[in-house]
């Protein structure tokens, strides 16, 4: 049976699809796939992210902004430009954003910063904010709990312990998990997954990475293999596939305010 999906998070406005767009949306289509949301890091991305949700409308959605990584290279004006194309029709989210302590490209000061002014604009735009982290998460709920309020949002591939996930949830956020979840070795992040009230969780591919097993190492990762990712969490949960299936992507629709 074909499930009802939605992938939340995915990078189609990248080099290596450049060529077959097309192609990997029909292959998503055909396992159920009814929406993707595709993520901006910079500049140049968000523009391709606009571009590609008024190419497929009603199908691909654009998130815009600049990831922690992106920060320590984006020009004077590329923020101010980010806050006029999150005006533009097709976009649902600004991001991704948030804090990276695993690379070194950005300093943290710079990147906490960044993050404070992409909340801001989530806060003036009424958009949710699709939250990057990565040995980071202690740091980002400290940051949010500086906010005057937390707009909606997501901790997107989420890989924290079920701790860091509760304190995001009081603060009203959804929880996605990408391939990673799938590994072999990850079971205490299933153990996280499993413990997430139903109506904040969500699924996502991260495209072209994070390949899900059985397909783990197998590049470029595309949205059609989200079904591996929602199949692995249903079984970790008890539950059928086409029940989370269908509550995952109304999850993502109410998030991203689509009908």
């Amino acid at each position: 049976m074909t499930l009802e999906l939605f992938d939340t998070h995915a990078h189609l406005n990248v080099d290596v699809f450049d060529e077959n767009v097309d192609e990997v949306v029909d292959r998503a289509k055909a396992v159920g796939v009814t929406g993707i949301i595709v993520i901006g890091i910079d500049l140049l991305t968000s523009k391709k992210a606009c571009d590609l949700a008024a190419i497929y409308p009603g199908f691909l959605f654009a998130a815009v902004g600049i990831q922690p990584n992106s920060v320590a290279e984006a020009g004077p004006q590329d923020f101010t430009l980010i806050e006029e194309l999150a005006g533009s029709p097709g976009v649902r989210a600004i991001g991704e954003t948030g804090l990276d302590c695993y690379w070194d490209d950005t300093p943290l000061e710079m990147q906490e910063r960044f993050f404070d002014r992409h909340l801001q604009l989530c806060r003036e735009s009424a958009l949710p904010m699709i939250i990057h982290m990565r040995e980071s998460g202690q740091l980002i709920v400290e940051q949010l709990h500086r906010q005057a309020s937390v707009p909606n949002g997501v901790m997107h591939s989420f890989t924290g312990d079920l701790e860091l996930a509760m304190r995001c949830l009081e603060m009203g956020l959804y929880i996605s998990f990408a391939g990673m979840v799938t590994f072999k070795k990850s079971e205490e992040l299933r153990a996280v997954a499993r413990a997430i009230p139903e109506d904040r969780l969500l699924v996502e591919t991260d495209s072209p990475y994070l390949s899900p097993e059985p397909l783990r190492g197998k590049r470029p990762n595309e949205p059609a293999r989200v079904e591996h990712t929602l199949r692995c969490l249903a079984d970790v949960r008890g539950v059928t596939a086409s029940h989370l299936a269908s509550v995952t992507t109304a999850n993502a629709k109410r998030l991203f305010q689509l009908p």
